[in-house]
């Protein structure tokens, strides 16, 4: 017999409900994983179910790896032998193995790589175009890959009316799709879709794989897709005893293609099944579940739940209200040191999570420069980002024009013109006069075999670049003057027309953007401010990424910076919730299309509940855009918060700061009341 003692009242039932269906809502921390690992063991050992009738399916290799580990040690390696705990397309994978020939492939099929699929996709494209117009192959491909996971195929395709790229991709799938079974290989979205394929056309198939697993248990399914949806579907009708466990008010993977009204209909969808509510949560202190709680109650479609402790109320949650976005780091680098010198608390301890991946520019630079180690994760360190080193690299060869290196990166970006040929001839020119590549692009006119028109190209290129470095000579403003040398070089321009993802290509140019807050905010640093003084700043943050040291901090003991999208299923005792401002958290994109506002609410629940002990938010008066300062409104999701579980703080410059003199937590909740309107 299993030992169930350690389990509550909820959980109990979750485990010892092994016939039918039964949807578990397990609220953030309630311990969901232990209920699918009892469950398992109480069905292997309890109910002698035979091991290889069970599904277990979940979304990572890692999940599923946790998952088999806990089975084992409740059960034992034998007696787990059988069982299937695996992810959608590990499970897919598995069931095209045995009958991909019935859809006209070998079973020795490959599964294309991004890489593979961009290759593909960009021949099929220069095919097509007979214009000449360049279209981005990850935007094309992230269409077709959204189209896959509606069950949508290549004739069912119908382009959005004016949308260019959408056309394009209607003419591409089709012609990718034969591509791709002509070389008898799949992508990973074909895995689901030509499982659902193969299951729904194909009886004998549906009826092995429903015989095969009696028993079947879904993971995390408010992130499940429409074909996925339909797999688990098609596999339990059999049987019926299908158990899902999720959390509709942690779904925040919509923008990827997870439908969140999987979760929400299960009832319709399996009529007479069983619903139990795990709401005990073993994370948070009561305080942090209370703001969550108001938070997430606010969205009107979902499935009522209420998380609750046993472990007491814990810290008031502080809301630090700062200046702007360079104190908001320096603020919260300042706690972490505060923290750790009092309680020689370890730096993994402490997660800086924002909605944005260009807010970890001032959050990073503030703790290289405390010499405090942090890791990145789900994202490129700033400096290390492509628009981020194409831009610096201007900005490189203004202060030290014999930096070719940079130099070369930046000839032709934005594009003007200038072909690798030209370069080559350039740079083989430079090497016989021995001169440098700087000077060789002026002398340009001296060199054959270059035609008239690309040399004026040269030459206008050379010019941009001298013209920079004398205005960077004069006195004044380092920002305004980087802000005014992107805006003639119409980098922001070239992003939107080179990437025709509109998300991907916003997110860039705010990363630009952010090159010149950082320059304003070096500036606001340094008595006697100068370009080679800030380009020394960055190189000496790269040159820590290079050292042994920045790797063996990392892996032993870090700070950890991360987006709330990535932040999902990890828990730290020490959470900074920054930018709490509309247009941030929630954001611009989200309010100006969704007016409900629910996925960025649901992105705020999780980011809350992901602390343990301390919860510490942060909203900014203003922050910098392009170098200037912008006032800033509240969140309103500050707004929903209940008051008592509040400490409101100024720090530094705000709490003198004239425009917002608060006294109390009343007093910021009826300015911020009024400045929403």
């Amino acid at each position: 017999m299993l030992d169930l003692s350690r389990l509550n009242p909820e959980q109990l039932a979750a485990v010892q409900h092994t016939e039918g269906a039964l949807l578990v809502l397990a609220g953030a921390g309630s311990g969901k994983t232990g209920v699918i690992t009892y469950r398992i063991a109480h069905l292997i050992l309890d109910k002698h179910v035979p091991p290889d009738r069970i599904l277990a399916v979940t979304f990572t290799n890692k999940a599923a790896k946790e998952m088999k580990e806990r089975v084992e040690h409740l059960v034992g390696r034998k007696a787990s032998k059988g069982i299937v705990i695996s992810t959608f397309h590990s499970l897919g994978v598995r069931v095209l193995k045995r009958d991909i020939e019935r859809l006209g492939y070998k079973r020795n099929f490959s599964i294309y790589s991004t890489a593979d699929q961009v290759g593909l996709v960009r021949q099929i494209v220069r095919e097509l175009n007979t214009e000449g117009k360049k279209y981005d192959a990850e935007a094309l491909i992230w269409r077709i890959s959204g189209a896959k996971n509606k069950l949508i195929p290549p004739e069912g395709y119908t382009p959005m009316p004016g949308d260019d790229i959408d056309r394009m991709a209607a003419l591409v799938y089709p012609r990718y799709q034969s591509a791709l079974k002509a070389f008898n290989a799949i992508d990973f979205d074909d895995i689901i879709m030509l499982t659902a394929e193969l299951l729904q056309h194909h009886p004998p198939v549906l009826k092995y794989w429903q015989e095969r697993f009696s028993h079947l248990m879904v993971d995390e399914y408010q992130d499940t897709n429409s074909s996925q949806y339909l797999l688990i579907n098609l596999l339990a009708a059999g049987s019926r005893n299908l158990c899902v466990v999720g959390d509709d008010d942690q779904s925040i993977y919509g923008w990827r293609g997870a439908d969140v009204g999987n979760i929400l209909d299960f009832e319709k969808d399996f009529n007479g099944c069983r619903t139990i509510k795990l709401e005990q949560n073993y994370r948070s202190t009561g305080n942090i579940l209370e703001a969550a709680n108001s938070v997430i109650g606010n969205n009107k479609i979902r499935k009522a739940k209420r998380l609750w402790t046993a472990t007491g109320t814990g810290k008031l949650i502080d809301l630090c209200i700062v200046q702007d976005d360079e104190e908001e780091a320096t603020s919260v680098v300042e706690r972490i040191q505060l923290e750790r010198f009092k309680n020689n608390t370890p730096y993994s301890e402490f997660a800086i999570l924002y909605r944005t991946n260009a807010q970890s520019r001032a959050f990073e630079e503030q703790l290289r420069f405390e010499d405090i180690p942090y890791v990145l994760i789900g994202g490129t360190q700033f400096y290390e980002r492509k628009e981020v080193k194409d831009s610096l690299s201007y900005l490189k060869v203004i202060a030290n024009p014999l930096d070719e290196v940079a130099l070369l990166r930046i000839v032709n970006f934005p594009k003007r013109g200038i072909g690798d040929g030209t370069v080559i001839r350039i740079n083989q020119w430079s090497i016989e006069q021995e001169c440098p590549l700087f000077e060789a692009f002026g002398r340009v006119e001296e060199i054959e075999g270059i035609g008239d028109a690309t040399k004026e190209k040269v030459l206008a290129f050379h010019r941009t670049l001298l013209d920079a470095a004398r205005d960077f000579e004069r006195e004044g403003g380092l920002a305004e003057k980087g802000k005014a040398l992107l805006q003639k070089l119409k980098i922001e321009e070239e992003i939107y027309r080179t990437i025709d993802d509109a998300p991907t290509a916003k997110r860039k140019v705010e990363n630009v953007e952010q090159i010149i807050n950082s320059m304003a905010a070096y500036e606001e640093r340094i008595p006697k401010p100068t370009l080679a003084g800030f380009l020394e700043k960055v190189s000496l943050m790269d040159e820590d990424r290079f050292s042994g040291k920045d790797k063996k901090d990392h892996g032993r003991d870090a700070v950890t910076l991360m987006s709330l999208h990535s932040s999902k299923g990890l828990e730290f005792p020490f959470v900074f919730l920054v930018g709490l401002e509309e247009e941030i958290l929630p954001h611009k994109r989200a309010i100006y299309e969704d007016f409900t506002v629910d996925e960025e609410r649901r992105l705020c629940y999780v980011g809350i509940t992901r602390a343990r002990q301390q919860l510490v938010m942060t909203r900014a008066l203003y922050r910098k855009k392009y170098g200037k300062l912008q006032e800033r409104i509240p969140s309103r999701f500050l707004d929903e918060m209940p008051q008592p579980v509040l400490n409101v703080i100024q720090s530094g410059v705000a709490a003198g700061s004239a425009e917002e003199e608060v006294k109390t937590a009343e007093d910021f909740f009826a300015k911020m009341k009024a400045m929403l309107g």
